[in-house]
């Protein structure tokens, strides 16, 4: 491409007004972009769908917000179902951002047909599940400059303070040092996120779509889930650093094994009795679904090995729920992000001394490097946990997950203004969909594991 950075189009510049487009929900996601309103923001949305339940479940959860008792929303929705929802989108041109979030199989042709459009594009992940599509997502990319329209996806583990924290103090070389390199076996930075099929969004048992046990439409895990966690290594080992995906990236290994999925557990989590069609290539001997949704991949980024894992289980536990775990190693400390039962399943950050420094001493750097941090986060503190020192975050901070679209939404709003990404976002989501989907590659080539 030209440029690292794309242009708002004239036609977004003489109307400052933001009308959004949500095209084919089918994923809770793209409601939660509504669930707050936005100042430059039209409450009407336009909605172009083919119809069914998947549309109806985001019809209600819209008006759940806009009836919910605490600062409700005004959302007006304007629905047009129709075989060719996607043509008549584009002719139609209701709207100047496109919201999409639902099934990952037309996802990148729905990106490219929008930008071709001349249509900003803010996309749930991932906007590729496999190489053929992130070939295509390339070209979508060189569209969208060439019209001069945003296409940026929706990372919102960036706006997790723990993630946040963990990030500003890897680059206090006083405490942390530098990146260990690590090594294929023994990598220095490590992302593993653990998710549930059966869940509550919103306080409501959410309701999987059927297709969302299907890899070919959902995506295998590297792919789909796996997108956060190497948009995470990026962001965090290099921010704001302008990656190339054909020089500095390399993966390593990569591998994929299955979730068992009962019959009675898909119908409590999708309301259907059977299978439909598409997923019976997956039926195991019991009658049980075999999802290849787990996986993990190792690569190097500029010198730096890395590990991603992503693990789907059907339930958590009782007082459980999704996990994340995060290792930053340095030379001086290791920063490690753990949200487990010690935890009470709150994500915590906890700083660990590498280097062997005097204990005092050690200890005068973790408060210094935190009472740093807390310019930016006011009340940060840190408490001695056995040999670690685990980060104290004030409640304030932890908004969760929902509410991180918002601040996504708010950001992405932000450069519509501004007028262009800031100049690492396009090549770096280049150069994560690369390693996603080569991942992919490698991990289909091999034998799964068990």
């Amino acid at each position: 491409m030209a440029s690292t950075c794309m242009l708002v189009s004239n036609a977004l510049a003489a109307d400052s007004q933001v009308r959004l487009i949500t095209l084919d929900p089918g994923h809770f996601h793209a409601g939660l972009v509504q669930k707050f309103m936005y100042p430059q923001v039209s409450p009407e949305v336009h909605i172009y769908s083919p119809g069914g339940p998947e549309l109806q479940d985001h019809l209600k959860r819209i008006e759940s917000y806009n009836t919910r008792a605490e600062n409700p929303t005004t959302w007006k929705s304007e629905v047009h179902t129709s075989k060719d929802f996607l043509q008549q989108m584009v002719r139609d041109k209701q709207g100047n951002v496109v919201v999409i979030s639902g099934n990952n199989a037309r996802k990148t042709e729905y990106i490219y047909d929008s930008v071709a459009a001349s249509l900003n594009v803010l996309a749930d992940k991932p906007m590729a599940i496999n190489p053929t599509e992130f070939k295509r997502l390339q070209k979508a990319f060189e569209r969208a400059e060439r019209n001069q329209v945003l296409l940026y996806d929706i990372m919102t583990e960036r706006s997790e303070i723990t993630s946040l924290v963990q990030r500003e103090l890897a680059h206090m070389p006083e405490l942390f040092g530098t990146f260990d390199p690590g090594t294929p076996e023994d990598p220095s930075v490590i992302k593993e996120s653990v998710h549930h099929y059966f869940k509550e969004v919103s306080g409501k048992p959410l309701i999987r779509p059927p297709w969302f046990y299907d890899i070919t439409q959902q995506g295998e895990a590297i792919p789909d889930v796996g997108t956060h966690l190497v948009d995470l290594v990026q962001w965090g080992c290099f921010p704001e650093q302008t990656l190339n995906w054909k020089k500095d990236v390399k993966v390593v290994d990569a591998n994929r094994w299955a979730t068992t999925v009962t019959p009675e557990q898909f119908k409590r989590s999708t309301g259907l009795d059977t299978y439909p069609d598409f997923l019976k290539k997956d039926v195991g001997a019991d009658g049980s679904l075999q999802v290849f949704a787990n996986g993990d991949a190792t690569f190097r980024l500029r010198g730096i090995h890395a590990k991603v894992i992503v693990v789907w289980n059907y339930e958590a536990p009782p007082g459980a729920k999704d996990r994340h775990y995060s290792l930053m190693r340095g030379t001086k400390a290791s920063l490690t992000i753990r949200q487990g039962p010690e935890e009470n399943y709150q994500a915590t950050l906890y700083v660990e001394n590498r280097a062997g420094v005097p204990a005092q001493q050690f200890e005068r750097t973790v408060r210094a490097a935190v009472a740093k941090a807390a310019v930016k986060w006011p009340g940060l503190e840190v408490q001695l946990a056995g040999r670690e020192w685990r980060v104290v975050v004030p409640e304030k901070y932890n908004v969760g997950h929902e509410a991180h679209f918002g601040e996504v939404t708010t950001r992405f709003l932000g450069y519509l203004a501004d007028g262009k990404l800031p100049a690492w976002e396009v090549p770096n989501m280049i150069t994560k969909y690369y390693t996603t989907t080569e991942a992919y590659r490698i991990s289909r080539s091999k034998k799964a594991k068990k």
